[in-house]
C-alpha cells in the first residue's frame, strides 16, 4: 500500500500553494512528503540555452515547508526527464499527488495547466489540484469542510472512501452535492409547467435513494457528519458553487478523460479538487 504524498513544484504561485497543501495533507495522514521539481533540460543545458535563468530548487520549498512543522518528514527529487511522464511514474507510487492548478507555463486566463490535465486525467492514483488564490485557512469556511460530488447511480467506493476518509483525518464534515434532472420524459414531452405534486414526488424519491446510498458509509463513519444536498441544477454549476465554502472537492474520474463537467469545474473552482479515478 502507497506511504506517501507527492508534490510537484515548477516555482509558479499556484505550486507554491499546492506544496503547502501537500505538507498539511502529509502532516495529517503521517506520512513523509516528496518535493519533485522535473525539469525538461539538464542544468549545464538550460545555463547554455538561457545563462541568465535559474529554475527553482525543491529545496527552499522544504526549507520554508518545515517551518512551524515539528517532526515534518521531506524528501527532495529534482527530475530531468518529460514532466508529464515523469510525474505520473512517481504518482503510481503515492497515496496522492498534488499539484498547482496552473503552472509557471501557463498564462493569463489560462484556467488548467497542461501538466495538471495530463496527470489528473492519466493518472492510477488521486490527484489534487490547487488552484491559485486558494486560502488555507478554515476561518468561514463551512463546518462541511470536504465536499463530495456524486451523479446519477451508485457512486463509485473507491472516491466515496477517499471522501469519507479525508473529512475523518481533517475532522470536518462531508457535504454530499448530488445534482439531479427531472426525468426526461417530463422534461421532453409536458409542454406546460410540470405540477408541483409530481415534481414533488420525484424529489422525494431521489432523496430517498440518495440516502439509501449513503446509510452504508455513514455506517463505516459515524463520526463524520454528513450533510446530504440534493440540487435540481446543472452537476458543474453545482459544484463550483459549493466549492466556494469547502477545503476540498472531491470528484470521481471514469477512464482516462476528465470530461465536460469535470473540465468546467476545474476551469472555475474556489478550492482544491481531488480527481479520483476509478472502473465503472
Amino acid at each position: 500500500m502507497s506511504q506517501l504524498i507527492v508534490v510537484g513544484v515548477d516555482g509558479s504561485p499556484d505550486s507554491r500553494l499546492a506544496a503547502e497543501w501537500a505538507a498539511t495533507e502529509a502532516e495529517l495522514r503521517g506520512l513523509p512528503l516528496r518535493v519533485a521539481h522535473v525539469s525538461t533540460l539538464p542544468d549545464e543545458q538550460l545555463l547554455t540555452t538561457w545563462p541568465y535563468f535559474r529554475e527553482p530548487s525543491p529545496d527552499a520549498f522544504v526549507t520554508s515547508l518545515a517551518e512551524n512543522r515539528p517532526g515534518f518528514r521531506a524528501e527532495v527529487f529534482a527530475i530531468t526527464g518529460e514532466v508529464v511522464p515523469t510525474l505520473l511514474s512517481l504518482a503510481a507510487e503515492a497515496d496522492c499527488t498534488v499539484l498547482g492548478l496552473r503552472g509557471s507555463g501557463g498564462f493569463a486566463g489560462l484556467a488548467l495547466g497542461s501538466v495538471a490535465h495530463g496527470v489528473a486525467e492519466r493518472s492510477e492514483r488521486p490527484v489534487v489540484l490547487v488552484p491559485g488564490g486558494f486560502v488555507h485557512s478554515r476561518r468561514g469556511r463551512s463546518p462541511y469542510g470536504v465536499t463530495l460530488g456524486v451523479d446519477d447511480g451508485e457512486p463509485p467506493a473507491t472516491v466515496v472512501e477517499f471522501a469519507f476518509d479525508t473529512a475523518r483525518r481533517r475532522g470536518t464534515g462531508l457535504h454530499v452535492v448530488h445534482a439531479w434532472r427531472l426525468p426526461s420524459p417530463a422534461e421532453r414531452w409536458m409542454p406546460y409547467a410540470l405540477p408541483e405534486k409530481d415534481r414533488g414526488r420525484w424529489e422525494d424519491q431521489e432523496t430517498q435513494r440518495f440516502s439509501d446510498t449513503l446509510r452504508p458509509w455513514r455506517e463505516k463513519y459515524p463520526h463524520v457528519g454528513v450533510y446530504e444536498d440534493l440540487r435540481l441544477q446543472n452537476p458543474a454549476a453545482a459544484l463550483v458553487q459549493a466549492s466556494a465554502s469547502a477545503e476540498l472537492l472531491v470528484i470521481g474520474r471514469a477512464g482516462r478523460t476528465l470530461g465536460p463537467a469535470l473540465h468546467a469545474v476545474l476551469e472555475h473552482t474556489a478550492c482544491p479538487v481531488a480527481v479520483v479515478p476509478h472502473t465503472t
